[in-house]
């Protein structure tokens, strides 16, 4: 018997080989999912073909937010081996990151370009808080962004099993990404060609949103209750312009769940900036968005719990197992599913 409220729930079977690796060329020829909750249905079709399946009188809402290289390599005072992933910024120049390789507080990692790291705090979680230096001055965010971007990598996700290369640094950003925050791709917005989001913008009311993505969109559910899971918390921000829209919108199109948790934290709290931890679950549905456009997520992940937020676990477990059966590619370079 599936229960939405239990973890183990949301697992589903998925051939390694629908693992996407890479993206597909153009970015719009990737296979779309699209789900009528009207008429209970699904189309498969392709991203191409996106204008064909959007009601009218929508206003469509992006993720402006740009990727970090944020995955650093460099040394601890004795010369071992390190690896270093910046998740966010705190406050008073602070970073809470992680650590691959052992170190204590207090002690001095370096990395190329004379930048170091001291370790300020360990936390329970496996997280650090650091300070970055250079010359023994300690580095503001924008600063930092600066020096990642010549010494860091692309922190792609795990199951991609490969490192970064010069194309991601095209294919793993947005189109319209701005802001830089981000150590992942908000990946459902990976799939728009310029000649698609033309098309969007001249039928449209088209918004811009920022919400960083961190290393926890990937955490697994570990908790046997889904409510018991502690979630992640990421720095979001609505300008005058998307705030004005949200409020006077009919009918509103999320591109991605970044972009939901993002509105659906706004609908709630009243607020345009701050840390968005909003899980959504069938347990707490969506109450502003009508319509999601997104990828396909990771069993037994908030973001599968997210979709079953809005068609219910069943109905979510059918849709990723038509899914698999017709050979849609999985997770950050996959294909990806409209809910309408």
């Amino acid at each position: 018997m599936l229960d939405p409220l239990k973890t183990s729930s949301y697992d589903y079977s998925l051939p390694k080989e629908l693992i996407a690796s890479k993206p597909v060329h153009p970015a719009d020829s990737a296979k779309l999912l699209v789900y009528n909750t009207k008429t209970n249905t699904i189309t498969h079709s392709t991203f191409k073909n996106l204008m064909d399946f959007l009601p009218d009188d929508i206003s469509v809402f992006l993720n402006d937010t740009k990727v970090i290289k944020a995955r650093i390599f460099g040394k601890k005072p004795s010369g071992g081996k390190v690896e270093l992933l910046l998740n966010k910024p705190l406050f008073m120049d602070r970073y809470l990151v992680m650590i691959r390789g052992k170190v204590h507080v207090g002690i001095e990692l370096e990395f190329d370009e004379n930048l170091k790291v001291k370790v300020l705090e360990i936390n329970e979680d496996g997280t650090r808080v650091v300070e970055f230096y250079k010359d023994k001055e300690k580095l503001d965010f924008l600063t930092l962004v600066e020096t990642l971007n010549k010494i860091g990598h692309l922190p792609l996700p795990h199951y991609m099993n490969r490192e970064d290369n010069e194309e991601d640094n095209t294919n793993y950003q947005t189109l319209f990404a701005k802001n830089y925050g981000a150590v992942a791709a908000p990946t459902a917005s990976l799939h728009f060609t310029e000649d698609l989001l033309e098309k969007i913008n001249d039928k449209f009311d088209v918004n811009y949103l920022t919400l960083h993505v961190g290393a926890g969109t990937f955490k697994p559910v570990d908790a046997d209750d889904i409510l018991d899971h502690p979630m992640h918390s990421e720095y979001f921000e609505i300008g005058r312009e998307a705030k004005q829209s949200l409020d006077n919108a009919k009918k509103v199109l999320a591109v991605g769940t970044t972009v939901t948790r993002t509105i659906e934290y706004y609908a709630r709290k009243n607020m345009i900036s701050g840390e968005c931890d909003l899980f959504l679950n069938p347990a707490n549905k969506p109450i502003k968005v009508d319509h999601l456009l997104t990828n396909f997520h990771l069993p037994k992940s908030t973001l599968i719990m997210l979709i079953a937020s809005f068609v219910g676990l069943e109905k979510t477990l059918e849709i990723y197992e038509e899914a698999v059966r017709e050979k849609y590619r999985f997770f950050s370079y996959g294909d990806g599913m409209l809910i309408i």
